[in-house]
């Protein structure tokens, strides 16, 4: 492989395309390459920013680089990728994969005709606390699991600037169905990563506090082939948190702090901490802190997801594929079809 990978961008709606960029300028094993957008003002507004050349179509992009960065809008991304793989370039996808299940699937094959290294970006797969959280769980620290609690949330629909800015289009249905959908499967690739695969699930999907009474939070239980039941609830109108995450085992518990957005900002409890464990084996040492720093912002853990996916492209290991990013949007979709229907269904 080149000693600098070259990276193009196809598509740059996203938010998270211009912390990747950030890292990616930064590193000596990298440069960027051309980028392209279906608004051309907005692909000109990211090239001046990160010293790039703007490309007329998806096509110039690929024929420049080794790699491509999909942070295009959810509804365009199977082209996108299906493009970039077609032209054997690894590929770096923003979540959610794509807004169907055929769409999904149609990627996850093209990536397994081509043999190309593809990756979907979940940004918790790269954090020092989740990857120890989940050390922990496989390694048997806590014993049998029963139960988990994960609350994964923002206060996006609180803010003017993103419901009527750039990012507006996070809400809409045509291009990203909803801030449930968006922002969850992050929460349903953790919970997967670390609870093996989903069988089914029961759920609430709806408005609550939203302005104009847009889609803001959902709450689920999911039940895992393992055992495992899993309670989610993602929201868009959540202003301040502090408990993120709960693993009850039958040895037993892990509690991790600090890890959605809502419990990193500047509001944090008295001697907050990120992850610790109580072991029924060793009561006499209480909770037992791992050491783990915060985080100055979320956004450390986003721009995270640079340096993990050029270390796995050179390592032929992903940290997310295709098809992970797959399977967290049928979790998610089936929650939407578990609140509509009132009933438990599975995760196909």
């Amino acid at each position: 492989m080149a000693a600098k990978i070259r990276i193009g961008y196809l598509g740059v709606a996203h938010g998270h395309g211009a912390a990747y960029a950030v890292r990616f300028r930064g590193f000596a094993d990298a440069e960027l390459g051309r980028v392209y957008d279906a608004d051309p003002q907005r692909a000109e507004a990211f090239a001046a920013r990160f010293g790039a050349a703007v490309a007329p179509s998806p096509d110039e992009v690929l024929a420049d680089c080794d790699a491509a960065v999909v942070t295009a809008e959810t509804a365009f991304h199977a082209d996108l990728c299906l493009q970039a793989v077609a032209a054997g370039r690894a590929v770096l996808c923003q979540k959610p994969l794509c807004l169907t299940l055929d769409e999904c699937d149609a990627v996850v094959a093209a990536v397994a005709r081509a043999g190309t290294h593809f990756e979907t970006a979940f940004q918790m797969r790269h954090d020092p606390a989740n990857l120890r959280l989940r050390e922990l769980v496989l390694g048997g620290a806590i014993g049998r699991i029963g139960w988990a609690r994960r609350r994964h949330c923002i206060g996006v629909l609180f803010d003017e600037a993103f419901l009527r800015g750039a990012s507006r289009w996070h809400a809409d249905p045509a291009l990203n169905r909803g801030l449930f959908f968006d922002d969850a499967v992050h929460a349903t690739d953790f919970l997967r990563w670390v609870f093996g695969e989903a069988e089914s699930v029961v759920a609430e999907v709806g408005s609550r506090l939203a302005p104009g009474g847009l889609e803001d939070t959902g709450l689920c239980i999911y039940r895992f082939a393992s055992g495992v039941l899993a309670e989610l609830a993602n929201s868009a109108t959540t202003l301040v948190g502090e408990n993120t995450t709960e693993v009850y085992g039958d040895e037993g518990v892990i509690i991790q702090n600090h890890d959605d957005l809502v419990s990193t900002g500047a509001i944090r409890p008295p001697q907050p901490i990120l992850l610790k464990v109580y072991r029924r084996a060793e009561p006499e040492r209480g909770w037992q802190d791992q050491g783990l720093p915060i985080p100055a912002g979320h956004g450390e853990r986003i721009a995270a997801v640079a340096r993990g996916f050029l270390d796995g492209l050179r390592a032929g290991s992903p940290a997310a594929t295709a098809r992970d990013g797959r399977q967290s949007v049928a979790m998610v979709l089936a929650a939407y079809d578990a609140a509509a229907q009132g009933r438990r269904v599975p995760i196909p």
